[in-house]
């Protein structure tokens, strides 16, 4: 069982940070990397034409140890928002096909798909049913929506606004069974839920590396299935080419990309101070464990959830959310301003998206953090 890691990072004392759906904080070894970053930029010579690939590859390596997957399926990308547009530059869906996606989705797995409506297809927006069973009617509803028109399905493991947790291995079993494409949007659960692309089969995992990788802004990381092994980029990289690796050839032409994933691949994808950030934070990650974090979380959760129902907000059943990302329905009587004055004199720091309060802990929090967000629930009351 881990134990809580705030020693490793640099959070103030007097802070409850309840808020990595929101973004994470650096560890102290990930700020370490980036700054030994910064001084190989500070003098250029220090970098090698080797480590525009070695660190790349490391990358590379270690997502795919997170989520079960061969390292050469993994592309490098700045956002999720560019390797969602990816996947849509190489699917075809028809005129009168749909695609499956979901109410309040992200808007980076939302408006790639927008586009098609333009080619005569449809958007099929997956909403829950009410109050009552919420996550369970949700899949229900995901379920019945992919039909033998379904072109592609996409959503997020957990939904971004209040934690609800998909059934990805029906629900992808489903869409191979009518020939959909299964996108997934990881940025919400990957490094803190666990995923086994062996297990679930999707066609793409689009991850952003700054919320549960730990990672720093502005770098992500993409799984690519066998779907795209042909595929088109959304740029013509140099560096995403065979024999990019001997600088003394690059006017040696090249049609033909590097075996696998890498064609996607952003340019300057080998940032000399991102790229060793999000190794070590992956690094530091997966000596944690990716179920050993969630199991941590769920803990937290536990303890204080009998206090949050007391006061009469609402969480979804654990069956269908997750533990590190949940969302918490107000009572009738509480108003969103006395609850955003009470966190704020608590120093609780959380989020509202959509019509939830989302509470996003992780391993940097412990007891008192979560009893401190019941005190502020309580103080919202009238």
């Amino acid at each position: 069982m881990l134990t809580c890691q705030k020693d490793f990072f640099s959070l103030p004392d007097n802070l409850h940070y309840l808020n990595g759906a929101y973004m994470s904080p650096l560890s102290k070894a990930v700020e370490a990397a980036g700054i030994r970053g910064i001084a190989q930029k500070v003098v250029p010579s220090r970098i090698r034409p080797d480590d525009f690939f070695s660190q790349c590859d490391l990358a590379r390596e270690r997502f795919a140890a997170i989520v079960n997957a061969a390292p050469q399926r993994v592309a490098i990308i700045p956002a999720a928002s560019y390797g969602m547009s990816t996947v849509a530059r190489n699917l075809n869906p028809k005129p009168g096909q749909h695609i499956v996606i979901l109410h309040e989705q992200f808007p980076s797995n939302v408006y790639p798909w927008r586009s098609f409506r333009e080619r005569g297809v449809h958007l099929t927006v997956v909403a829950p049913s009410g109050p009552s069973e919420r996550g369970k009617q949700w899949n229900e509803n995901i379920l019945e929506a992919i039909t033998a028109d379904t072109a592609i399905v996409a959503l997020g493991h957990v939904h971004w606004t209040d934690g609800t947790r998909f059934d990805l291995e029906t629900i992808g079993q489903r869409a191979r069974d009518v020939g959909a494409a299964l996108i997934i949007d990881g940025t919400q659960s990957i490094g803190a839920l666990p995923f086994d692309v062996q297990q679930l089969q999707p066609d793409a995992l689009i991850v952003a590396g700054y919320k549960w990788l730990m990672g720093p802004y502005g770098i992500g990381l993409a799984y690519y299935g066998e779907r795209f092994d042909q595929g088109t980029p959304l740029e013509d990289s140099w560096i995403a080419r065979q024999g990019s690796e001997d600088f003394s050839r690059l006017v040696d032409y090249q049609d033909r990309y590097a075996p696998g994933a890498v064609r996607f691949d952003m340019g300057e994808r080998s940032n000399p101070i991102l790229i060793p950030m999000l190794v070590q934070a992956m690094e530091d990650v997966l000596g944690r464990g990716v179920s050993r974090i969630q199991d941590y979380c769920a803990d937290l959760v536990r303890r204080v959830l009998p206090d949050i129902g007391d006061l009469g907000y609402q969480v979804e059943d654990e069956a269908w959310r997750a533990s590190h990302l949940f969302g918490l329905r107000l009572p009738q009587e509480v108003s969103l301003e006395r609850l955003h004055a009470a966190l704020s004199q608590q120093h609780v720091m959380v989020s509202v998206r959509g019509d939830a309060v989302r509470v996003s802990p992780n391993i940097y929090n412990d007891y008192s953090d979560m009893e401190t967000l019941v005190q502020a629930l309580q103080q919202a009351l009238p």
